[in-house]
Protein backbone atom coordinates (compact mmCIF):
# COMPACT_ATOMS: atom_id res chain seq x y z
CA UNK A 1 0.00 0.00 0.00
CA UNK A 2 1.37 3.41 -1.02
CA UNK A 3 1.44 6.45 1.25
CA UNK A 4 -1.50 8.82 0.64
CA UNK A 5 0.93 11.78 0.36
CA UNK A 6 3.00 9.90 -2.22
CA UNK A 7 -0.17 9.19 -4.22
CA UNK A 8 -1.07 12.89 -4.07
CA UNK A 9 2.41 13.80 -5.32
CA UNK A 10 2.16 11.33 -8.22
CA UNK A 11 -1.28 12.69 -9.15
CA UNK A 12 0.09 16.27 -8.95
CA UNK A 13 2.85 15.45 -11.47
CA UNK A 14 0.23 14.05 -13.86
CA UNK A 15 -1.18 17.55 -14.51
CA UNK A 16 1.86 18.19 -16.73
CA UNK A 17 1.37 17.54 -20.46
CA UNK A 18 2.67 14.17 -21.66
CA UNK A 19 3.17 12.84 -18.14
CA UNK A 20 1.40 9.55 -17.55
CA UNK A 21 1.21 7.35 -14.46
CA UNK A 22 4.67 5.76 -14.85
CA UNK A 23 6.47 9.04 -15.59
CA UNK A 24 4.74 10.77 -12.68
CA UNK A 25 5.71 7.88 -10.41
CA UNK A 26 9.38 8.12 -11.53
CA UNK A 27 9.41 11.88 -10.91
CA UNK A 28 7.88 11.53 -7.48
CA UNK A 29 10.33 8.80 -6.46
CA UNK A 30 13.27 10.81 -7.81
CA UNK A 31 12.31 13.91 -5.82
CA UNK A 32 11.86 11.91 -2.61
CA UNK A 33 14.97 9.74 -3.08
CA UNK A 34 17.50 12.24 -4.43
CA UNK A 35 16.18 15.78 -4.79
CA UNK A 36 14.32 16.88 -1.68
CA UNK A 37 15.98 20.32 -1.77
CA UNK A 38 15.16 20.61 -5.47
CA UNK A 39 11.61 19.53 -4.70
CA UNK A 40 11.28 22.31 -2.11
CA UNK A 41 12.62 24.88 -4.62
CA UNK A 42 10.20 23.55 -7.24
CA UNK A 43 7.27 23.78 -4.82
CA UNK A 44 8.18 27.35 -3.80
CA UNK A 45 8.73 28.51 -7.40
CA UNK A 46 5.49 26.88 -8.54
CA UNK A 47 3.47 28.42 -5.68
CA UNK A 48 4.97 31.88 -6.31
CA UNK A 49 4.35 31.69 -10.07
CA UNK A 50 0.76 30.48 -9.68
CA UNK A 51 0.06 33.31 -7.20
CA UNK A 52 1.91 36.17 -8.90
CA UNK A 53 2.07 35.59 -12.66
CA UNK A 54 -0.93 36.94 -14.52
CA UNK A 55 -1.50 38.32 -18.02
CA UNK A 56 -0.29 41.57 -19.57
CA UNK A 57 -3.24 43.88 -20.18
CA UNK A 58 -1.87 44.84 -23.63
CA UNK A 59 -0.74 41.53 -25.16
CA UNK A 60 -2.11 38.77 -22.85
CA UNK A 61 1.36 37.20 -22.44
CA UNK A 62 2.39 35.99 -18.99
CA UNK A 63 3.56 38.86 -16.78
CA UNK A 64 4.00 39.78 -13.14
CA UNK A 65 3.33 43.45 -13.98
CA UNK A 66 0.14 44.91 -15.43
CA UNK A 67 2.04 45.66 -18.67
CA UNK A 68 4.88 43.28 -19.64
CA UNK A 69 8.43 44.44 -20.40
CA UNK A 70 7.99 43.89 -24.15
CA UNK A 71 4.88 46.06 -24.38
CA UNK A 72 6.44 48.72 -22.12
CA UNK A 73 9.66 48.94 -24.14
CA UNK A 74 10.01 52.16 -26.16
CA UNK A 75 12.45 50.32 -28.47
CA UNK A 76 9.72 48.13 -29.97
CA UNK A 77 8.01 49.00 -33.27
CA UNK A 78 4.36 49.75 -32.45
CA UNK A 79 3.38 49.57 -36.14
CA UNK A 80 3.93 45.79 -36.29
CA UNK A 81 1.87 43.37 -34.23
CA UNK A 82 2.59 39.64 -34.34
CA UNK A 83 -0.32 37.45 -33.23
CA UNK A 84 0.64 34.05 -31.80
CA UNK A 85 -1.26 31.21 -30.17
CA UNK A 86 0.84 30.79 -27.02
CA UNK A 87 3.60 32.37 -24.92
CA UNK A 88 5.88 29.54 -26.12
CA UNK A 89 5.27 30.63 -29.73
CA UNK A 90 6.13 34.23 -28.82
CA UNK A 91 9.36 33.11 -27.18
CA UNK A 92 10.31 30.98 -30.20
CA UNK A 93 9.87 33.96 -32.55
CA UNK A 94 11.74 36.27 -30.21
CA UNK A 95 14.69 33.89 -29.94
CA UNK A 96 14.88 32.84 -33.61
CA UNK A 97 14.26 36.10 -35.45
CA UNK A 98 15.21 39.75 -35.37
CA UNK A 99 11.56 40.82 -34.97
CA UNK A 100 11.32 44.09 -33.01
CA UNK A 101 7.58 44.71 -33.12
CA UNK A 102 4.95 43.92 -30.49
CA UNK A 103 2.90 40.78 -29.86
CA UNK A 104 -0.61 39.66 -29.08
CA UNK A 105 -0.92 36.23 -27.43
CA UNK A 106 -4.24 34.47 -28.04
CA UNK A 107 -3.67 31.81 -25.36
CA UNK A 108 -5.25 29.27 -27.72
CA UNK A 109 -6.92 29.02 -31.12
CA UNK A 110 -10.49 28.95 -32.37
CA UNK A 111 -12.01 25.55 -31.62
CA UNK A 112 -15.83 25.58 -31.45
CA UNK A 113 -15.93 21.89 -30.44
CA UNK A 114 -13.89 22.76 -27.34
CA UNK A 115 -15.95 25.87 -26.63
CA UNK A 116 -13.14 28.26 -27.64
CA UNK A 117 -14.50 31.16 -29.63
CA UNK A 118 -13.42 34.76 -30.29
CA UNK A 119 -14.26 35.90 -26.73
CA UNK A 120 -12.03 33.26 -25.13
CA UNK A 121 -9.11 34.42 -27.30
CA UNK A 122 -9.58 38.08 -26.42
CA UNK A 123 -10.29 39.04 -30.01
CA UNK A 124 -12.52 41.91 -28.85
CA UNK A 125 -9.48 43.43 -27.08
CA UNK A 126 -7.36 42.80 -30.19
CA UNK A 127 -9.96 44.65 -32.27
CA UNK A 128 -9.82 47.59 -29.84
CA UNK A 129 -6.04 47.63 -30.12
CA UNK A 130 -6.19 47.68 -33.92
CA UNK A 131 -8.77 50.48 -33.77
CA UNK A 132 -6.24 52.68 -31.93
CA UNK A 133 -4.61 53.22 -35.34
CA UNK A 134 -0.94 52.57 -34.47
CA UNK A 135 -0.71 49.11 -36.05
CA UNK A 136 -0.03 49.06 -39.81
CA UNK A 137 0.80 45.35 -40.24
CA UNK A 138 -0.55 42.39 -38.30
CA UNK A 139 1.66 39.33 -38.69
CA UNK A 140 -0.44 36.21 -38.21
CA UNK A 141 1.74 33.47 -36.74
CA UNK A 142 -0.76 30.77 -35.81
CA UNK A 143 0.21 27.13 -36.24
CA UNK A 144 -0.53 25.37 -39.56
CA UNK A 145 -3.26 23.14 -38.09
CA UNK A 146 -6.93 23.12 -39.07
CA UNK A 147 -7.79 25.27 -36.03
CA UNK A 148 -4.74 27.49 -36.59
CA UNK A 149 -5.71 28.12 -40.22
CA UNK A 150 -9.31 28.92 -39.22
CA UNK A 151 -7.97 31.32 -36.59
CA UNK A 152 -5.65 32.92 -39.17
CA UNK A 153 -8.58 33.44 -41.54
CA UNK A 154 -10.63 35.11 -38.79
CA UNK A 155 -7.66 37.30 -37.81
CA UNK A 156 -7.13 38.36 -41.43
CA UNK A 157 -10.74 39.51 -41.68
CA UNK A 158 -10.43 41.36 -38.34
CA UNK A 159 -7.29 43.17 -39.56
CA UNK A 160 -8.92 44.23 -42.84
CA UNK A 161 -11.98 45.60 -40.97
CA UNK A 162 -9.59 47.92 -39.11
CA UNK A 163 -7.61 48.89 -42.26
CA UNK A 164 -4.56 46.93 -41.05
CA UNK A 165 -2.52 44.89 -43.56
CA UNK A 166 -2.55 41.20 -42.53
CA UNK A 167 0.43 39.01 -43.37
CA UNK A 168 0.90 35.29 -42.73
CA UNK A 169 4.01 33.30 -41.99
CA UNK A 170 4.81 31.04 -44.91
CA UNK A 171 4.83 27.28 -44.44
CA UNK A 172 6.85 24.85 -46.41
CA UNK A 173 9.93 22.71 -46.73
CA UNK A 174 12.11 23.03 -43.62
CA UNK A 175 15.64 24.34 -44.01
CA UNK A 176 17.94 21.33 -44.36
CA UNK A 177 15.01 19.03 -45.17
CA UNK A 178 14.87 16.61 -48.06
CA UNK A 179 11.79 16.57 -50.29
CA UNK A 180 11.31 12.79 -50.12
CA UNK A 181 10.84 13.03 -46.33
CA UNK A 182 8.49 16.04 -46.25
CA UNK A 183 4.84 15.15 -45.67
CA UNK A 184 2.45 15.53 -48.60
CA UNK A 185 0.43 18.40 -47.12
CA UNK A 186 3.52 20.50 -46.40
CA UNK A 187 5.02 19.80 -49.81
CA UNK A 188 1.75 20.60 -51.57
CA UNK A 189 1.42 23.89 -49.67
CA UNK A 190 5.06 24.83 -50.36
CA UNK A 191 4.67 24.04 -54.06
CA UNK A 192 1.44 26.00 -54.36
CA UNK A 193 2.84 29.08 -52.55
CA UNK A 194 6.16 29.17 -54.37
CA UNK A 195 7.54 32.59 -55.29
CA UNK A 196 9.83 33.99 -57.97
CA UNK A 197 13.52 33.91 -57.10
CA UNK A 198 15.24 37.30 -56.78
Amino acid sequence: MTSPLLEQLIDAFRVLPGVGQKSAQRMAYHVLERERDGGRRLAEALAAAVDKVGHCTRCRDFSEAEVCATCASPARDVQQLCVVESPADRLAIEQATGYRGLYYVLQGRLSPLDGIGPNELGLDRLGERLAEGEVIEMIIATNPTVEGEATAHYLGQLARRHKVRPSRLTHGVPLGGELEYVDRGTLSHAFGSRSEMP
